[in-house]
């Protein structure tokens, strides 16, 4: 996968995230969860981007790390909605898929690039 398809995948979920969470209650959990939420997952593409124009490999690699811990987080808020929300829902599911498959190639990322030293 090319860099650039992988930016823009990262963008495009973080758009998808947004959205999905437009249809939500507005209670007070899911308020916070809406809130982390959103934060983890634009910024998983923010760090990826930074990262595109890293001054160094060590600066890349942290950018690239920094993304991938947004990522693992994004995942687990959206299993916790998936846990508590009553019914099933396509969006959802396709959203941890995707966060799960960025998730491993953010992941692989990081260990080819730590290896190059």
């Amino acid at each position: 996968m090319a860099e650039n398809d992988l930016t823009k995948r990262l963008f495009k979920f973080a758009v998808d995230v947004i959205k999905y969470l437009r249809t939500l209650p507005n209670t007070t959990e899911y308020q916070v969860i809406k809130y982390q939420l959103t934060k983890s997952s634009t910024s998983s593409g923010a760090n990826y981007e930074e990262a595109q124009a890293g001054s160094s490999r060590a600066d890349f690699n942290n950018k690239t790390r920094i993304s991938l811990r947004e990522m693992r987080e994004s995942n687990y808020w959206l299993r916790i909605i998936k846990n508590i929300n009553e019914k099933s829902d396509d969006l959802l599911n396709n959203l941890i898929t995707e966060s799960t498959e960025l998730k491993n190639i953010l992941g692989t990322i990081v260990n080819k690039t730590r290896t190059k030293k």
